[in-house]
């Protein structure tokens, strides 16, 4: 079945929680979404940084005047989102995660997070005992629906204003089908996007680590590489 983005659902009306909004990758997302007129929570540690962020983010280029973007604690983010995407450093995404277990149970969970360590040689994909950071995120989240996705995107890209589409595949991972369309469906909201699902959660390893090869790439090349899939 060829891939068709008219099939997708209507998700205009979600509020897309973003869990380490004020980093790069999740600022980044933030505004995308934000462009695309869908309420977004930036979600930080900080409530104050969070709301700070948001305030930054709706003030940029491209977002509809009076958009839908506010911040606050990790926990407020959590609740008050349908979908959550989780977007936080490595390092402390066990933690944060589990945190969030109970105000989590029943949403949608998107995690983006890439297992990296780095060295003079450069990056390279780490040993996570679960298999990877979205399998580690489902064992946390058992009441959640947990998927892996956007894990190759730009966040230089995604944060610059004059870039009006970006044109790459976004790799879904998931226990539950029904959720690769409602993600997609998002992904579809950035001008360029696709949402193509690539396996059940066991396959999302060699998702996040391939972000070490087009980090190299990128810099071999002075590009911001992305995926595209032939043939759909």
């Amino acid at each position: 079945m060829a891939y068709d983005a008219t099939t997708l659902p209507d998700v205009s009306g979600l509020t897309v929680g973003i869990i380490g909004g004020t980093g790069d990758q999740g600022r980044g997302l933030a505004y995308r979404f934000a462009r695309a007129g869908q309420t977004v929570l930036i979600g930080s540690r900080s409530a104050e940084r969070a709301a700070q962020s948001a305030a930054e983010i709706a003030a940029l280029p491209g977002v509809p005047a009076g958009a839908a973007v506010s911040g606050g604690d990790n926990d407020e983010v959590a609740r008050g989102s349908d979908v959550v995407i989780v977007a936080v450093p490595w390092d402390g995404h066990a933690a944060t995660v589990a945190a969030l277990a109970e105000p989590l149970a029943g949403k949608i969970v998107v995690d983006c997070v890439n297992p990296l360590g780095f060295d003079k040689q450069g990056p390279y994909a780490l040993r996570v005992d679960e298999g990877s950071a979205v399998q580690q995120a489902a064992r946390l989240l058992p009441d959640s629906r947990v998927c892996a996705a956007f894990n190759h995107v730009s966040a230089p890209l995604l944060a610059d204003p004059e870039i009006d589409r970006i044109d790459l595949d976004v790799l879904i991972c998931t226990e539950e089908r029904e959720l690769v369309d409602v993600v997609a469906a998002l992904a579809a909201r950035i001008p360029g996007m696709r949402g193509i699902y690539a396996g059940r959660l066991r396959n999302a390893h060699q998702i996040e680590a391939f972000t070490a090869n087009l980090i190299a790439i990128n810099k071999r090349y002075k590009a911001h590489a992305g995926i595209r899939v032939t043939d759909l």
